[in-house]
């Protein structure tokens, strides 16, 4: 494990002196002993004598727990640590979104509309009169910090758009045939279209049940799927639009994860390798090929920000070939535009500027490109070396104070490992674009290319 921090020494620092707030939980007391109760050494009265004998011929008959129960009781322990733990990360929460509050309260009181905001809070607010920009007043209840460029269609009008552009499917022209995947709020089913083996992500009924805006949450993960033309983007073949039952998103069929090729089948989390390392020179290319799409979704007018990259949202054709897949949490973002929604994605690749709740822009993407690559390059689980859980692990990153353990410098990493260090430093501004990062893997892939040609030929 590192400590985030400045990209030059990052690499041999260990952790920081403070710290994390779970270590200073005051710890369970235990009951206090016959000698703690008291200094006098002795019974007083009869009934003390009597007392203390019953205890301890109750404490001698009583049998121990069946190991069910001892294991519910740490299974208990566990949950209430995790709570501590959440207690912690909303309480700092809290703090934080004070204190933005604060600076925002100063900015309108420096630049002099603070008191026109207070006089008009009873009445449409009139923004011809206003010498401001709009972005900087707006009375939407969003907690964007500017409306979003990019208004993603209702359903009703990417129904049209479906039926228009050839991508709207039937149901009954898809025969389900096994599950393949499962999340949250979706089944993959490996399926048959029209003689094709497709894969069908299939949108819960209950989701939409549960969530009112439902549809348009469908509905924008299918617009945006529907924009991408990438050799290294997941390829929408069409979706059946009949939701709740039938919101089904139509795919080519991968078969195989990053994840899968990397650490093997299954979802445990391992020290030991199931499968062979694959070569350096295999691995790179992956790099490469999801920063190659990663720079392609960021350089779209407006960006396109995936917010949930990670090895299982990363598939691999039947070339090895990536495909960057599930669009559920992307949105577009304008250049100036900072997205303020927190919590997006998953903890162990998560940014530490999501984890706290504060305004981020594409550089999210990049630290989660920066765990994948030094996973890549290590072969290991990010914060496998440690014990931690995942929120014990996002209370660290979001302090600066972890990191994955980086890869052993052979003579020929050195390249890469102060490329995984820029990019998934604390400051976000101090990250690489995805270009740069592109260009960067480019030349150490035909690097370390031509020397395993003249090592071949030596």
């Amino acid at each position: 494990m590192i400590v985030a921090g400045n990209s030059q020494t990052k690499k041999s620092q260990l952790f920081s002196p403070r710290q994390s707030p779970v270590a200073n939980y005051p710890q369970k007391q235990g009951k206090p002993t016959a000698t703690a109760n008291g200094s006098r050494g002795f019974c007083r009265s009869l009934n003390d004598c009597m007392s203390m004998g019953s205890v301890a011929s109750t404490s001698q008959n009583q049998p121990q727990p069946p190991p069910k129960l001892q294991q519910q009781v740490a299974d208990l322990e566990r949950e209430v640590l995790k709570q501590r733990e959440l207690r912690i990360i909303y309480r700092k929460r809290m703090e934080r979104t004070h204190d933005y509050l604060k600076y925002c309260l100063q900015v309108a009181q420096d630049n002099g509309f603070l008191n026109l905001i207070i006089k008009n809070k009873d009445s449409d607010f009139d923004r011809q009169d206003c010498p401001f920009p709009s972005t900087l007043i707006s009375t939407e209840t969003s907690p964007q910090l500017s409306p979003p460029l990019h208004q993603h269609p209702d359903l009703a009008g990417l129904i049209c758009q479906a039926k228009m552009n050839g991508w709207y499917i039937d149901h009954p022209e898809i025969e389900l045939q096994e599950k393949i995947g499962q999340g949250s709020t979706a089944e993959i089913y490996r399926a048959v279209w029209r003689g094709l083996d497709v894969a069908v992500k299939c949108i819960s009924p209950s989701f939409f049940e549960s969530n009112e805006n439902g549809e348009s949450f469908f509905a924008q993960e299918l617009d945006t799927l529907s924009r991408q033309r990438h050799r290294f983007v997941l390829q929408l073949m069409g979706a059946c639009l009949d939701p709740p039952d039938h919101a089904w998103v139509v795919t080519e069929y991968l078969g195989m994860t990053l994840k899968e090729w990397l650490h093997g089948p299954g979802n445990s989390r391992r020290k030991e390798r199931l499968v062979p390392l694959p070569p350096i020179e295999e691995r790179i290319i992956k790099a490469l090929e999801i920063s190659q799409a990663m720079q392609y979704l960021h350089q779209q007018k407006p960006k396109l920000i995936h917010r949930d990259l990670k090895p299982s949202n990363i598939f691999l054709d039947d070339a090895n070939h990536v495909r960057v897949a599930d669009f559920g949490h992307a949105r577009f973002l304008s250049d100036e535009e900072m997205a303020f929604t927190g919590e997006t994605g998953t903890y162990v690749y998560m940014a530490p500027e999501v984890i706290r709740y504060e305004p981020y822009n594409e550089k999210c993407d990049v630290y989660s490109f920066a765990i994948i690559l030094n996973e890549i390059m290590t072969g290991t689980h990010p914060y496998i070396e440690t014990d931690f859980g995942p929120t014990k692990i996002a209370m660290e990153v979001a302090e600066g104070y972890l990191r994955p353990m980086l890869p052993e410098d052979d003579g020929q990493l050195g390249e890469i490992i102060n490329l995984i260090c820029l990019s998934w430093d604390q400051d976000a501004s101090v990250r690489p674009s995805f270009a740069k990062i592109t260009s960067t893997l480019k030349k150490f892939h035909q690097k370390i290319t031509e020397s395993s040609e003249i090592d071949y030929c030596i």
